[in-house]
């Protein structure tokens, strides 16, 4: 069971168990993280999960899709770290995953 904790815009810290196979976006709505919306449920069809993703976490994940991409241009606050927790897989090896969420998801 990977370990996530996310990091709020404020500093506040949620650190979490998940289930690998499931999106970091269902972690975190299945743990009332606060600041990840998820409106389309995980569809990739809104910004309501946007994360950022740093350092060799982010490099060890595959490259956002073209429809990831196009989405990422409807969110807020939007850095070269983004990406829609929706499309990020969890996997054991990602035990340890830190993610920082925007001010705002709206």
């Amino acid at each position: 069971m990977p370990t996530i904790t996310f990091i709020q815009h404020d500093g506040g810290q949620h650190r979490i168990e998940a289930e690998a196979g499931q999106s970091l976006m269902q972690a975190a709505l299945a743990n009332l993280v606060p600041g990840i919306l998820g409106d389309c449920g995980g569809s990739c069809s809104c910004a309501t999960c946007h994360c950022y993703v740093e350092g060799a976490w982010a490099e060890a994940l595959p490259e956002p899709v073209e429809e990831e991409r196009l989405m990422l241009d409807c969110a807020l606050h939007v850095l070269p770290s983004s990406r829609l927790a929706c499309q990020v897989v969890l996997s054991e090896a990602m035990d340890g995953l830190m993610v920082k969420l925007p001010i705002s998801q709206l």
